[in-house]
């Protein structure tokens, strides 16, 4: 016996946090009755979502992608814009975990497996995102120091972060920032805060696992060591 949120999570109708909503929406069945949140079932059950039969658990996936500019993180888009989902070759259910801007580049996973995705996202695991960004100007050391201190982005302070110059002239500074929240554009709204602007955002690891010399709009497997390790950071 498996938890309905687990077993739904697991045949890729979505994460855990999904599915426990489409059950308190009373859209999910078992064995023809409307299913309710803390429910168990087996293999043997019959349950359905929208009155359509779930079935056998999905074969899970997992894709490190370098989404260049110029595409929306979303498995599709209202608006027709290409999304990251165009770039990927591949005839499954995947969701691309977290968000990068339409002008930011870099490191994304995409996958089928619920569980892994929510625990990458989930606040309380605090899984650290490293970026690179180009920003116009000098950016002070105390400017520096009040980054990593945490600022105020829509009244509400940063967490703690880590900013280390790499490269600086009269003109441009390039840091390295690691973060381990996910607010909508958290890094451009950080140095927004202390009057810089990003000129160039690029994502180059989340957590211990680095995008390396994978290619603008390419993608591979992970291997099982950094699965294993996505599912235990």
């Amino acid at each position: 016996m498996v938890r309905l949120n687990k077993y739904l999570a697991d045949c890729g109708v979505g994460s855990r946090r999904e599915c426990d909503r489409l059950i308190a929406d009373g859209v999910v069945k078992v064995n023809g009755k409307v299913a309710t949140l803390g429910a168990v079932v087996s293999d043997s059950d019959h349950v359905t979502v929208n009155d359509k039969r779930v079935g056998d658990k999905q074969k899970n996936y997992y894709i490190m992608l370098h989404k260049p500019k110029g595409c929306v993180t979303t498995v599709k888009d209202d608006l027709g814009r290409k999304t990251v989902m165009d770039l990927i070759d591949i005839k499954a259910r995947l969701y691309p975990v977290g968000r990068l801007d339409y002008d930011t580049e870099g490191l994304l996973i995409l996958t089928n497996d619920g569980d892994l995705a929510n625990r990458l996202t989930h606040p309380r695991n605090e899984v650290n995102k490293t970026y690179i960004a180009r920003i116009s100007g000098v950016l002070a050391e105390k400017e520096r120091i009040q980054l990593e201190k945490g600022v105020l982005i829509d009244g509400v302070k940063t967490a703690p972060a880590r900013v280390k110059i790499l490269k600086q002239d009269q003109h441009h500074t390039r840091c390295e920032v690691t973060i381990h929240e996910g607010r909508n554009r958290q890094v451009k709204k950080m140095f927004e805060a202390v009057g810089k602007e990003v000129e160039f955002l690029k994502r180059v690891a989340v957590g211990d696992l680095r995008l390396g010399g994978l290619k603008r709009g390419e993608y591979r497997f992970l291997n099982e060591y950094e699965i294993d390790y996505l599912k235990n950071v």
